[in-house]
């Protein structure tokens, strides 16, 4: 994946959360880096570590999500330096999930980090877990 500018691999990243939402994990798995030292981490199961358990998790996350619509993310913030940057922000969606024929709202934390490599930003690391409302 071409993603010679942050802005660029940054709405990558939310078009990949727009496909998975629908099942589709392949955004994700064309913006991370081939690098062994990738980390995912999202709420179902402990944190992937490497290229193919980075795949792994992703191919999880995306078996529990069909039919998605409305993916957005809100920056919460963004750290920036010459080859390595990360962005918070929550994002939120609907779609079916775990087998349900209901759309159910998803909101999660998602913190995602950049590396320039051979002049692309890739991600390195994400992780996402949901957005708990004060009860």
């Amino acid at each position: 994946m071409n993603t010679p500018t942050l802005e660029s691999a940054i709405e990558a990243s939310h078009e990949a959360l727009a496909a998975i939402l629908k099942g589709d994990q392949r955004g994700y798995l064309g913006l991370f880096s081939e690098a062994e030292d990738v980390t995912l981490g999202n709420p179902f199961g402990p944190f992937g570590r490497g290229r193919k358990n980075v795949e792994a998790r992703l191919a999880i996350a995306a078996s529990k999500y069909r039919d998605g619509r409305n993916a957005n993310a809100e920056l919460v913030e963004k750290y920036v330096s010459d080859n390595l940057a990360c962005v918070a922000e929550v994002e939120s969606g609907e779609a079916k999930f775990a087998g349900s024929e209901e759309m159910t709202k998803i909101s999660v934390r998602a913190t995602s980090v950049f590396r320039l490599e051979a002049g692309n930003w890739k991600l390195v690391h994400r992780h996402a877990d949901p957005l708990a409302m004060p009860q």
